[in-house]
Parts: structure tokens; sequence; C-alpha cells
């Protein structure tokens, strides 16, 4: 089976390229921006034509769009995250190929959701903030296609390689700078919020499943349990070893309130904080994750207390 990889060196997209390239009828070309793939375009600028020509000589029987962008103004996020995917899914439509998409979604597009409840694929999407916006939009274009296509809406992954400006990436290096200087006690905010932590090689797996099936639609990709970032802060302090206090501040400064969301604009200084959450979630999210186990036969395998695991232990390596 011949599968375009868009994105393959991006936080998903390197997990899914690895688990792809485990399997022995996969030939795997990979598309990107980077250097380090096979065939370098940006989908951002690329025209659609030139992307058809491309799909006419590779022709592939699987296309997964791993890109897109969760950092940046309304703009930027539009642009890798809405207009990218059109260029896809006009390039697909153009094409003789007859690929399947396999189209990464983000639960963000859900927007905040009742406490204690779980997210079905026909809940009404009500993002709060932009980048569940751009999401959303990129979701809407596929359905609308009339490609063979499923969008896989991924909440919230966790595991090796999570970016340090991620709500757990942050946890974890906080509580790295506090072990290194002796910290007897570490401050955070933002603990309140609870998420729906799913280990990125879990994810990894979904995305394989999704493009040997038949399944179409929007497909959730979720542990189906949320977790109070206090408690998942918690387990990180007794995996790494930390026994100092933790703290939570009901009013953190800005570079802590961005803590339970998706990373800052800005690494080095505070984004204004439009929405009560970053990610534009609210205070909880919980996937209901039947639709992936009836259609994909996919259930996520690795606990959180692994993904903390494996996030300390890159943390741990810069100390």
């Amino acid at each position: 089976m011949r599968v375009l990889l868009i994105g393959a060196n991006g936080y998903l997209g390197r997990f899914v390229a690895d688990r792809l390239l485990a399997d022995p009828a996969v030939q795997l070309t990979a598309l990107g921006r980077g250097d380090d793939a096979d065939v370098r375009f940006d989908l951002a600028s690329g025209s659609p034509g030139a992307l058809t020509r491309f799909l006419d000589a590779v022709h592939p029987g699987v296309v997964i769009n791993c890109a897109g962008a969760t950092r940046g103004g309304a703009r930027e996020l539009t642009r890798h995250n809405t207009v990218a995917v059109a260029t896809v899914c006009e390039a697909l439509r153009r094409s003789g190929c007859g690929a399947r998409l396999v189209q990464i979604g983000c639960g963000a597009e859900y927007g905040p959701s009742q406490s204690g409840s779980s997210t079905a694929e026909d809940a009404v999407p009500r993002p709060g903030g932009p980048y569940g916006v751009s999401k959303l939009a990129a979701t809407e274009l596929v359905l609308g296609s009339g490609l063979d296509a499923v969008v896989l809406r991924v909440f919230s992954p966790a595991g090796p390689g999570t970016p340090a400006g991620s709500p757990l990436g942050r946890l974890a290096e906080a509580m790295r700078r506090a072990m290194q200087s002796g910290d007897g006690e570490l401050k955070l905010g933002g603990l309140g919020a609870q998420r729906d932590f799913v280990d990125v090689r879990d994810v990894a797996r979904a995305v394989h499943a999704a493009s040997l099936s038949a399944a179409q639609g929007v497909i959730n990709i979720g542990s189906g349990r949320a977790v109070r970032l206090r408690d998942a802060a918690a387990v990180l302090a007794r995996v790494a070893g930390y026994g100092g206090a933790l703290h939570e501040l009901d009013a953190p400064p800005g570079p802590l309130r961005a803590a339970i969301g998706h990373p800052r604009t800005d690494p080095d200084h505070a984004a204004p904080v439009a929405y009560p959450y970053p990610d534009g979630c609210g205070s909880w999210q919980q996937a209901d994750v039947r639709t992936a186990r009836d259609r994909l036969g996919w259930r996520p395998r690795i606990n959180l207390e692994e993904s903390l695991a494996d996030i300390w232990m890159e943390a741990a390596c810069r100390i």
C-alpha cells in the first residue's frame, strides 16, 4: 500500500511515520516543508495543481495529513490548518489516484462541554478559540469534499516528544527547574482544568487503523477519561521523585495561565488570553471513544502514568 504522509516531522507525524514504517505492507513517502521530507512542499502556499501532479506521479492509495499549526494568530492558524487542507482536498479531487484521506482533527473543535459528560461525534462543535475554529473549518472542508475521507479528532496527545509548550510539557519543565534549584515547593496555575489525555503512540495506532479501514466521517481519539491537571501533576511528581509541595495559584500571571492551553503565540512572552482557557475548551473535556472501538477496532493501550514517565525522562535529560 502506497501511503503519502504529510507532516511527518511534526509531533504526531513522527510517531505515525514510525508506525507505518513498521508495517512491511506500507510503502511510505513523506511530504513536508523540512529538508528531511522525501518531497518538499508547503501546503499553505503551494498550489493544488502542483500537488495534483505529484499525486498522479506517486499514485498513493492513502494520504494522511498530520500537518498543521497549534500556535500563532488567527491568520497563521487559518493558513496552516484550513487553507492547507483546502489544497489537499482540491488536489485529491483533481487527481486520478483515488486516494483515501485521513485528516488529523482536534478535540478543540468541540469547544467547552458540560462537566462530567463525554463528547460524542454528533455533538455540535462550538470551538472557543481561533485554533479550534481553524481545525473545525478544515474538518468541514474534508467532510464536504466528496472524497473517501475520515477525520480523527484527537483530544490531548501526551507521551514522548510532548512539546514543552503543552500543558504536560509545562508541568514537566516547571518540575525540572524546581528540582534543579532545590525548591521545596512548586507553584502552578490552571491545575483545575480536566482534559482527556491520549498517548501519542496510541494516536499513531489509530491513524494506521483508519488508513486500512473504510470508516468515514468523524471519529474521536482519546482515552475516554478526563484527568484533572492537578492529579497529573501529582503523578508526575511521583514519577520524578519530587518530594516538594505543589501549590495552585488562584490567579496566575500570564506565563502560568498558558499552562492549561495550547502553546503561547510567543515562547518568551505571554499572549493575551481572550478566553477563560487558552485552548478554548473550558474546564472539562472527555471523549466518547465508542466509535473508534466499533469502527476501527481501536482502544487506547498506554496509561497516563506511562506517558508522564516518558515526558519526565525527556525533561530530566535537560538537567
